[in-house]
């Protein structure tokens, strides 16, 4: 029997939820959905996890970070972030990520979903529920980042966090440029 999945908008007290999906590693190696959020010149590593999840927690209670929690049994299991593209300085860091109207896309840079919940529709669904949350807070056009595999065929967890081109294909996303592997960019219009 599939589980059913059910989805909320980040608010501020939904913060401790978030940080159980989170866990200890704070997601994927710290990030605590800052990795498209970093200053030019700053890392991961040279930023630290303390100091990641500090500056998310902030955002988070502040109210300035969104994005939508997926819930199985009222645990969570999967997180999406979304927000204006100009929230995300690291995206027009990377070339093959850069657009020219930046300022009228909104993004959805990042995905996680937990071990054990993955390939069971939580990405789908985050996806889904997201759209009308950003098309509520006025975005017109939706874009998202995810991950072609290379020859092998297959991308493991680790690297797919931006999603993958079935998921956002799905949901009636466009390639707007297309790369042999690696990420790609996908947009779809909020009507």
């Amino acid at each position: 029997m599939k589980a059913k999945i059910v989805t909320k908008e980040l608010t501020p007290r939904l913060w401790p939820d978030l940080e159980t999906l989170f866990g200890a590693n704070g997601a994927c190696a710290g990030c605590w959905c800052m990795f498209w959020r970093l200053e030019r010149g700053e890392t991961l590593q040279s930023v630290g996890k303390a100091a990641t999840k500090r500056r998310f927690s902030k955002l988070v209670t502040s109210g300035r970070a969104h994005g939508m929690l997926a819930y199985v049994d009222g645990a969570p299991v999967g997180w999406a972030s979304f927000g204006r593209r100009t929230d995300y300085a690291a995206l027009d860091r990377a070339p093959s990520l850069a657009c020219d109207d930046a300022e009228k896309v909104w993004s959805l840079p990042c995905f996680f979903v937990k071990a054990g919940w993955r390939r069971m529709g939580v990405a789908w669904a985050l996806l889904r529920a997201s759209l009308p949350a950003m098309k509520k807070r006025g975005a017109k056009i939706a874009e998202g980042y995810p991950v072609r595999p290379g020859t092998g065929g297959s991308i493991p967890a680790a690297f797919a966090w931006t999603g993958v081109p079935a998921l956002f294909e799905a949901e009636g996303f466009e390639l707007v440029q297309t790369r042999p592997k690696g990420k790609q960019r996908m947009r779809k219009a909020l009507r």
